[in-house]
């Protein structure tokens, strides 16, 4: 007899066939992007970002005259991704499934639409001649993306564990402004360690928001599988989403090794696109 307790069984357990295909893919999958990228850390973090960002050199902050992985506003988005995801964990919130509330939501959607409009006004500079409606700079970039990560990631996580678990907090990830303050005042903490531009703390955030970025597809990427797989609500445990967190990341470095491949054939070169401030 199955010695565990009742209340901790899966409804719906995977099938070892699935979760022996799942390996087999994830083992493919990793090795084949790990082959085919450049080497060492630095080379993987580019491959990362190569396949999301425009990685432009102007429109990056440098560590000893390198481009940082991401360019600044993807920097601010997915470090904002990782901002919250940390502070999640940190106060034992990560099982949360309620959306914010109606006003929190208001203020979240707000800043969406302000790296929105700083976005529009910075792609207009690209072309010769134009001015825009003002002067674009890496630390607008920086600080509109960032708050843009914080909503991209406290609309997009109470989702993935309202899919994931059987029994999820029932409460909401940000409860009030109060708390939407704090977070972005941690947030500001880490925009402000970003603009002292101090090598060490921005390979440390280049490395973290390149894992924000891998967290953010991971996430999409588990709540495809199962939702396909119907095993949509159905963990009572971290140890029962190994094969469909598993999963999400084979799908998320699919996602990421299609994208390096195509832009690879496109331009023939892992730096950023050769375009100006």
């Amino acid at each position: 007899m199955d010695s565990t307790p009742v209340e901790n069984q899966l409804r719906r357990p995977v099938p070892r066939w699935m979760a022996l295909t799942v390996g087999l893919a994830a083992a493919a999958v990793l090795f084949a992007w790990m082959m085919g990228t450049p080497s060492g850390v630095d080379g993987k973090l580019d491959a990362v970002a190569y396949a999301i960002c425009h990685r432009i050199d102007a429109r990056s902050f440098l560590v000893n005259g390198m481009p940082m992985p991401l360019c600044a506003r993807c920097t601010g988005i997915y470090l904002g991704v990782m901002t919250c995801f940390l502070i999640a964990f940190a106060s034992g919130r990560t099982r949360v499934s309620r959306l914010p509330s109606l006003g929190v939501s208001i203020v979240l959607v707000l800043f969406v639409g302000i790296m929105g409009f700083d976005g529009v006004n910075s792609y207009i500079h690209l072309f010769p001649g134009s001015t825009g409606l003002y002067e674009p700079h890496n630390w607008l970039r920086l600080v509109t993306g960032m708050f843009c990560g914080v909503a991209m990631f406290s609309f997009t996580f109470p989702i993935f564990n309202g899919i994931m678990w059987r029994n999820p907090d029932r409460s909401r990830g940000v409860n009030n402004l109060r708390e939407l303050a704090g977070i972005c005042l941690v947030a500001g903490c880490v925009i402000l360690l970003v603009l002292t531009e101090r090598p060490v703390f921005l390979w440390v955030f280049g490395l973290l928001s390149t894992l924000g970025v891998v967290l953010m597809l991971t996430m999409i990427g588990t709540v495809t599988f199962l939702s396909v797989t119907h095993l949509d609500r159905n963990a009572f445990m971290w140890r029962h989403m190994a094969i469909p967190l598993l999963a999400g990341l084979t799908l998320a470095f699919i996602e990421l090794g299609a994208m390096d491949i195509l832009r690879y054939a496109l331009t023939g070169t892992w730096n950023g696109f050769p375009l100006g401030g």
